[in-house]
């Protein structure tokens, strides 16, 4: 059950040598360029032992090292297919190579890796001005916590790294949930520029990372459609990010969200930017969208960016429903020449089943609608063709010929 290939240095310092043993099906997985191997695919496993292994196949053949999670259905995530040291250095280089793929970005907080769209399975590092926060999400990676900041460290050279390791997935890989600093200190709130536009991240308590920054490149995507003097809606608005692109170029925004510490937020937001042309409203969308149909309410652009609906397959077709529900009332609100801009962050309503939902609805709206264009995270939440999974986010810009 045990061989000898060395599997990097853990939280504590210490060095490992264990091998997994996998089924033909599990290596089949990694030759299509799927990095994840399922426990049912593994024969031989160095129990409630996580970190770095060697991977072969019962032949005794190197398939490559993997991170390994003893307590996940995910049992290991590879990480190179060679067989050269993994350490501090080597995670430095692959970060740095991360970096590097960003080029310009017109922003100071973005994503740096993006997990299994860079190569670096179930790790997430995210830069906001001179700080990064980051996320370990699987043992295995856990168990190279130190090595990992070490090469966060030197790749970026950042001020301070917050590890906000509270992320709910974790519980499945045997894991506490924390949020913790791992180099120097991050403050509470950080000011971040976004296509000329100010907003205060929260990393230490704010959704994700402390701020939406997939969305980036669709903000300012809407902003660059929103009608000059028109009225946009903004719902699921968080902290206004949307809103506040909006509110440059339309008359008046209404932002809505059901969480009045989230509006908070969003109404300083708008003063940075000395913006007095928002009105932040609490209230349930599907409820206030049902409203302002009866009060005969029109706006030029309309914003869906709603949290996802669809936590597992099971909850499908409620989450559909929920979906097009928000999305008929919507167009129905929408004023001709305007546009709306709709989208799931939801993995599991995969894009044809959006575009199906978007369908039925604007038939049941009454309306026809052109498609924009569609969209996904920004280039900074790279997706790869291989890997459906990084593919969670989806979008459409749409507008009436009616």
């Amino acid at each position: 059950m045990t061989g000898s290939q060395a599997v990097g240095r853990s939280a504590a310092g210490e060095t490992r040598q264990h091998t997994v043993v996998v089924s033909a099906k599990g290596a089949g997985r990694w030759t299509a360029g799927h990095p994840w191997i399922y426990r049912t695919d593994v024969y031989a496993e160095p129990r409630d032992e996580a970190g770095l292994m060697a991977v072969t196949d019962r032949r005794g053949r190197h398939l490559g090292q993997a991170l390994y999670s003893p307590k996940s259905e995910i049992r290991l995530r590879l990480l190179t297919r060679g067989t050269e040291h993994v350490d501090a250095a080597w995670w430095n280089a692959r970060i740095a190579a991360a970096l590097a793929r960003r080029g310009t970005i017109a922003a100071t907080a973005y994503r740096v890796v993006h997990a299994e769209g860079d190569g670096l399975p179930s790790l997430v590092v995210d830069r906001y001005g001179p700080y990064v926060v980051a996320q370990l999400l699987s043992a295995g990676v856990e168990r190279l916590r130190d090595d990992i900041v070490d090469g966060i460290r030197t790749a970026l050279a950042p001020e301070g790294i917050l590890l906000r390791n509270d992320v709910a997935i974790r519980r499945h890989e045997g894991l506490p949930l924390e949020v913790v600093p791992a180099f120097g200190t991050v403050p509470e709130l950080v000011e971040v520029l976004e296509h000329g536009v100010r907003y205060l991240a929260a990393p230490w308590s704010g959704q994700k990372t402390g701020a939406f920054l997939d969305q980036r490149e669709n903000r300012a995507l809407v902003a660059a459609h929103t009608a000059p003097g028109g009225r946009a809606l903004d719902l699921f608005t968080y902290h206004g990010s949307f809103a506040l692109q909006l509110a440059r170029r339309a008359a008046d925004v209404v932002a809505v969200d059901s969480s009045a510490d989230a509006l908070a937020r969003g109404r300083d937001n708008a003063a940075l930017n000395s913006l007095t042309n928002i009105t932040w409203r609490e209230a349930n969308a599907f409820d206030l969208l049902r409203q302002f149909e009866r009060q005969g309410e029109r706006f030029d652009t309309i914003v869906l960016d709603p949290p996802a609906f669809a936590k597992s397959k099971e909850s499908l077709p409620r989450a559909r429903a929920g979906y097009k529900e928000i999305n008929l009332r919507a167009m129905r609100l929408l004023n001709p020449g305007g546009v709306l801009f709709t989208c799931s962050c939801s993995y599991h309503v995969h894009r044809a089943a959006f575009a199906d939902m978007l369908a039925d609805a604007a038939r049941d709206s009454g309306r026809r609608l052109q498609l924009v264009t569609w969209v996904g995270a920004g280039a900074d939440h790279p997706e790869l063709l291989n890997v459906p999974e990084t593919g969670y986010l989806k979008g459409a810009l749409l507008a009436p010929v009616d």
